[in-house]
């Protein structure tokens, strides 16, 4: 589980929360119209513009993504790189058959390898699943993207609504200022969802992209250098372009550690 995520969303939620508690009661911050405004409203315009099946497998994909933390350690890849490549250069193609690997889209490349497909269709066939896979995460970001940008303008709507509300009614100069109050919420509700809710996870979401299309690249390029027969130690070269820091990492002393990882 990503917990930092979740820590990060409690605590800016609470901090608001408790500056509200400790200056006026939180059912001051309450106003249903308002509330209604914006979150409906914010609702109907994400509808409006995203597909409600790209929608639905958005959300799932986006809390799926967001608070947990399946992306692979690049330096732990890299291990697993490097325990493909010694098979190979030992025992060629057909003995990634009895190879365990961890990482699912390394062990997708490792299959059609061991297969004995062509490097071509090899690489043909993971940029396609990478392609497909970023898309997704890149839709999810979106919508979450597009909630954060209406929220504010249909809080701007409401307090617009309560703005022409009260002075249609300013017969009473005493209820102006609870009526203004009213109305500057729409404002809050908009900006609280924004900020703190739907911007943070939309960055969040852009960050994991970047990470799992750093990561696949790495795969990618790893696997088809295999392929063309070039030298394991080359591996390192072509890694390190993505891992910063990783031409200082020792190489293991030994197979030992491959075969220790593998066991595992």
């Amino acid at each position: 589980m990503d917990i930092l995520t979740l820590i990060g969303l409690v605590t800016g939620i609470s901090v608001v929360l408790g500056a509200i508690a400790s200056g006026s009661s939180l059912l001051d911050f309450f106003n249903l119209p308002g509330l209604m405004i914006v979150v409906f409203g914010t609702l109907a315009v994400t509808l409006v513009k995203f597909r409600w099946k790209n929608l639905a497998s958005s959300f799932r994909l986006a809390f799926a993504t967001v608070f947990t933390d399946k992306l692979d350690d690049p330096f732990a890849l890299y291990i697993e790189l490097r325990k493909v490549a010694d098979v190979i250069r030992k025992q060629g193609l057909l003995g990634l058959d009895d190879l365990e690997i961890e990482h699912d889209f390394l062990r997708k490349a490792v299959m059609f390898s061991a297969d004995g497909h062509q490097m071509e269709f090899v690489e043909e066939v993971l940029l396609e699943d990478t392609q497909q896979e970023i898309d997704r995460l890149q839709k999810a970001e979106k919508v979450f993207r597009g909630i954060g940008e209406a929220a504010p303008a249909l809080g701007m709507l409401g307090t617009l609504v309560g703005l022409v509300q009260m002075l249609n009614n300013m017969q009473e100069p005493s209820s102006i200022g609870p009526a203004m109050a009213i109305a500057l919420l729409t404002t809050f509700y908009g900006a609280f969802i924004a900020q703190l809710i739907a911007l943070p996870l939309a960055d969040k979401l852009l960050q994991k992209t970047q990470d799992e299309i750093r990561n696949r690249m790495i795969v990618t390029n790893s696997i088809l250098s295999m392929l063309r027969g070039q030298n394991p130690r080359v591996l390192k070269d072509i890694v390190s372009s993505y891992i910063p820091g990783l031409m200082e990492m020792p190489e293991p002393s030994s197979n030992a550690a491959f075969t220790a990882t593998r066991e595992e």
